[in-house]
């Protein structure tokens, strides 16, 4: 049986053999290619609002706390719950259910009346044009990374109007997440 060094000495080039032909077959293959851009992910906060996932910018946010005591704004907008207290600031808390319209009225979870938050309701503290402001939430689900190619505009009927707070879809295998923009959430 010959060596391993003679068996594979077929495989390799060697300086005095012709390869006249290869030269010919891979001239036009010389070509660069263009390496295919990495796409950077961008990081979402999801979370639920009446059974759907809704992501924000990551960036956007603060905070997240726990449901503080609300204390109620008479004759207040109707997405307003009401204000809260956090270090040492006063900062109102948004429903965005009733701009989404995932419900007629904000629900009552200010004032004496109110009765406890669920356990795992959340507000979303967020800075807004004209200080902090917070999102209440039914739950918050996880951070997501998503790159711009998982990331689709909001189909026809779905922005604009009431609904112009939703700018887009994001899909990670087979969940959907739902964008909004969290200034004309809360406006």
């Amino acid at each position: 049986m010959p060596s391993l060094s003679v068996l594979l000495d077929s495989f390799f080039y060697r300086p005095d053999e012709d390869v006249g032909l290869l030269q010919e077959l891979v001239a036009g293959t010389d070509e660069t290619v263009e390496p295919i851009p990495e796409e950077p992910p961008e990081e979402y906060l999801a979370f639920r609002l009446e059974e759907e996932h809704y992501a924000v910018p990551i960036r956007e946010v603060r905070e997240i706390v726990k449901v503080p005591p609300l204390t109620e704004v008479p004759r207040a907008a109707a997405n307003l719950l009401g204000v809260m207290y956090l270090r040492g600031e006063v900062l109102p808390v948004y429903d965005v259910k009733v701009k989404l319209r995932l419900t007629d009225k904000a629900q009552l979870v200010a004032g004496p009346d109110a009765p406890e938050p669920p356990r795992r309701a959340r507000i979303i503290v967020v800075q807004a044009e004209d200080g902090l402001a917070g999102l209440w939430v039914d739950s918050v689900s996880e951070v997501v990374r998503l790159r711009p190619s998982m990331l689709e505009v909001a189909p026809p009927g779905v922005g604009g109007g009431e609904r112009d707070c939703v700018v887009g879809l994001g899909r990670r295998n087979q969940q959907l997440f739902i964008l909004l923009d969290i200034w004309q959430a809360l406006a």
